[in-house]
């Protein structure tokens, strides 16, 4: 029975600086695939969304007329007309399996090729003369879908509108506002580097009281420490987990970490879930709901119209004691 193997070839990279961005046409072993990814060996262990590769399953097995086949170990001699990763058409074979191309019009080795064995592999030229139809429907649909993406943007633009000239009116509902939207983004930054960083588990050590946070990338593989990244919260700014995450994350990954991270505005807004304390900053309570009992867990607690009566500093708004 023919060997059967796994390739990934390289299409586009649609996320910036992934490991591929610059292997456009190349093809990499498989050594796993799931629903999100392709996991490729190129020097190492790395995964490749499936949106940018391409599944190749090929059997190593002399190639029949008819078939296509994908140059894996191409002999490489001056103004060679095909490369690794090339597939082709055969035109002739032989009884030992070499093999005449339509492509190029050349010649190959049993050794420089693989048969293709999945259906999805075809050929694009003649896909474009058969599809026709098809394009053209997927372009009214994808007009159409343009046409409801404009509407909506154009809906959230009008509220963004009204959402900062109420702002502007009152300076500190604008600097509440805008650190809730830096810590929004925050979160999103963090779930989206998750997904470009694969390949790689991502660990949080977080120590409130310290006011850090410590991202540790491992490999999957290995399961060892590569990178780590730091971020610490000076004492006269206000600790958020979040924010924290974020700047971690992206001083281990080697990423320029935004300044709206590092500069965000001071809440202003006592919320329940934060955490207080006197100007001293020795004397720390959880706020609670006016309404609600104390929690079981033991430490202090103020009550929220207490904290917003009596000015208390906002320390911590993490929140994640409310699912924020």
């Amino acid at each position: 029975m023919a060997e059967t193997k796994k390739y990934v070839r390289i299409k586009k990279a649609s996320i910036e600086g992934a490991w591929y961005a610059d292997k456009l046409g190349q093809i990499f072993e498989v050594y796993y695939e799931n629903s999100v990814a392709l996991g490729a060996v190129c020097y190492g262990y790395y995964s490749v969304l499936r949106e940018d590769g391409e599944l190749i399953i090929t059997e190593k097995r002399p190639a029949k007329v008819g078939e296509r086949v994908l140059i894996t170990g191409a002999y490489a001699y001056t103004g060679c007309p095909y490369k690794n990763g090339d597939i082709n058409n055969v035109k002739t074979a032989d009884e030992y399996g070499h093999i005449l191309v339509e492509e190029h019009s050349v010649s190959l080795l049993r050794r420089e090729y693989e048969v293709i064995v999945n259906n999805e592999i075809k050929n694009e030229e003649a896909d474009e003369m058969k599809n026709g139809k098809t394009r053209y429907d997927l372009a009214v649909e994808n007009a159409r879908e343009a046409i409801e993406e404009l509407r909506l943007a154009a809906y959230e633009q009008g509220y963004e509108d009204a959402r900062r000239q109420l702002n502007a009116k009152d300076p500190a509902v604008n600097a509440q506002a805008r650190r809730d939207e830096i810590v929004e983004q925050a979160k999103a930054d963090v779930k989206g580097l998750f997904k470009r960083d694969l390949g790689y588990r991502h660990d949080f050590i977080v120590n409130s009281e310290k006011r850090t946070v410590v991202a540790l990338r491992k490999s999957f593989v290995e399961g060892y420490v590569r990178d780590r990244g730091i971020a610490k919260a000076t004492p006269d700014d206000c600790f958020n987990i979040h924010i924290g995450k974020a700047i971690a994350l992206r001083r281990a990954l080697g990423l320029a970490v935004p300044d709206e991270y590092l500069n965000a505005p001071q809440p202003t807004e006592v919320r329940v879930g934060d955490f207080v304390s006197d100007d001293s900053g020795v004397n720390k309570a959880l706020v609670i709901e006016d309404d609600s009992w104390p929690p079981f867990s033991g430490g202090a607690v103020i009550y929220l119209k207490d904290a917003r009566k009596y000015c208390y500093r906002i320390i911590d708004d993490s929140r994640e004691e409310v699912g924020e």
